[in-house]
């Protein structure tokens, strides 16, 4: 899973939804399968509503970070109240200086969860997966990734070592979510699935199960 860099995007992947690539400080190569072996780049959503902007998992890159991408955000959120959602502790990333750098807009930056936004916890997985019903979006942390060869697949073994659940154990947590209409699911690790997301779920899990 390892590789080098692509360049970093800013895509708009819905109305009112966008996601960001940016290296991550902490990244350094890793044994193949080991549990620190993940890539170099990693995503963040930005999602907004009328009277309020979530932003999921958010990394600046260390690159310019005072640069383009704070003056794109602050463009974005137009004096909005802020939400900034953690999907998983590890990706708490820059999540205290963005909720200290939009403090004048809301009370409560950290995990207020806004309307129109709902948490999927998966209870023994250790995350938090938040599904936007109105961009039928599913929004995953570490326990789904996608890979060039495989798709969308749930996290390697070794990710879990430090939870109560195996990978089969992960898919049976995974299965109600196939209750929802889910169009699109954006992974921290990997590409995002714009198209069939609840077939490419389906799937994922099914593997796991086998």
């Amino acid at each position: 899973m390892n590789g080098a860099p692509p360049d970093g995007r800013m895509v708009e992947i819905a109305p009112g939804l966008l996601r960001w690539t940016a290296p991550h400080p902490d990244w350094q190569p890793a044994p193949v399968g080991s549990a620190e072996d993940w890539g170099p780049i990693v995503g963040s959503v930005l999602y907004e509503q009328p009277h309020v902007v979530a932003l999921i998992d958010p990394l600046l890159p260390t690159q310019g970070r005072d640069g383009f991408l704070l003056r794109w955000l602050d463009g974005r959120v137009a004096g909005r109240a802020v939400s900034i959602l953690t999907t998983i502790r590890w990706h708490r990333r820059d999540r205290e200086e963005l909720a200290e750098r939009y403090k004048p807009n809301t009370t409560k930056a950290w995990n207020a969860v806004p309307a129109g936004v709902t948490p999927r916890p998966l209870r023994g997985a250790g995350e938090t997966m938040y599904w936007l019903p109105a961009v039928a979006t599913l929004v995953a942390g570490d326990r789904l990734i996608v890979t060039e060869d495989e798709g969308l697949q749930l996290c390697p073994q070794s990710w879990l070592e430090d939870v109560h659940v195996n990978r089969p154990g992960l898919a049976e947590l995974l299965a109600p979510l196939l209750e929802l209409p889910i169009e699109r699911v954006l992974v921290s690790h990997g590409e995002p699935v714009l198209h069939d997301g609840r077939a490419a779920l389906a799937r994922a899990i099914a593997e796991a199960r086998a």
